[in-house]
């Protein structure tokens, strides 16, 4: 029996590129498909319809044909646009690292169970919850999780101890946080305060609803950010674009010139 030529998903489009003329190439992550290209033809012209359905950070049902090389959007519904994102530029730049991981651990084909529900409801924190580093803590761990790369926070990546409730190390090579003893071992690691180590194992196990509870200070928060990015970073061998775009913000609030 033939399969259909045609689709129906559920998809948050992550990015979008221009193609041809009037066409945009979009990148998305589906329902119960994963991450996958699609062709939205003439959507880049003034009299489109579907235009307002296909915009980054956009949750669409959609309706798709199978093409040879890519398939193509044929009809789009916005189910989420987040309007509160787009009128705050802190907000809608954790919410573009959030779709920015989301396509950098994915690929095209592969379905990461839970990951289309922990990205849509990552991106309706990110418009009303006031903790935004927390949010994004939660969901890089939870990310993480989900690709199949979940950081070691209870015992010693190096010589398998557990993990005391003191000061301790945290090495991205290897993968989560190493022991006193063992941190003479590996250059690459980093102090961890046992508040930071606390937190990330919080968020790690735990129900937005019981992370949201938790309340570091900024100077755990950062410490955190760093330790996550230093892992993410490791793990993805590049950088990623958007945090250096929130530091650039971060350093206008405080009144600091533009580098």
């Amino acid at each position: 029996m033939a399969k259909p030529r045609t689709y129906t998903v559920d998809a948050i489009v992550l990015r979008h590129a221009d193609f041809g003329e009037a066409d945009r190439l979009l990148v998305l992550y589906a329902r119960g498909r994963g991450k996958l290209r699609a062709l939205a033809k003439g959507v880049r012209r003034i009299r489109s319809r579907k235009a307002g359905h296909l915009e980054p950070l956009t949750a669409s049902r959609l309706m798709l044909a199978q093409g040879r090389d890519l398939d193509v959007i044929t009809q789009a519904q916005a189910l989420e646009t987040f309007p509160h994102l787009r009128t705050d530029l802190t907000r809608f730049t954790y919410a573009a690292y959030a779709a920015e991981l989301a396509d950098k651990f994915t690929f095209e084909g592969e379905e990461h169970p839970g990951l289309y529900r922990l990205l849509f409801e990552t991106l309706r924190r990110l418009e009303q919850h006031p903790d935004l580093d927390l949010v994004a803590r939660y969901y890089e761990l939870h990310l993480l999780e989900a690709a199949g790369f979940r950081p070691e926070l209870q015992v010693c990546t190096i010589c398998g101890a557990v993990i005391r409730p003191q000061a301790q190390y945290f090495d991205p090579r290897h993968g989560g946080v190493v022991c006193p003893q063992c941190a003479p071992q590996t250059p690459a690691a980093h102090p961890i305060s046992f508040d930071a180590l606390r937190y990330l194992r919080h968020f790690q196990r735990s129900h937005f609803r019981e992370a949201a509870r938790a309340h570091p200070a900024p100077s755990i928060h950062r410490e955190m950010e760093t330790l996550m990015h230093d892992f993410l970073t490791q793990v993805l061998e590049r950088r990623l674009n958007a945090p250096v775009f929130l530091q650039h913000l971060r350093r206008l609030d405080n009144g600091a010139p533009p580098p």
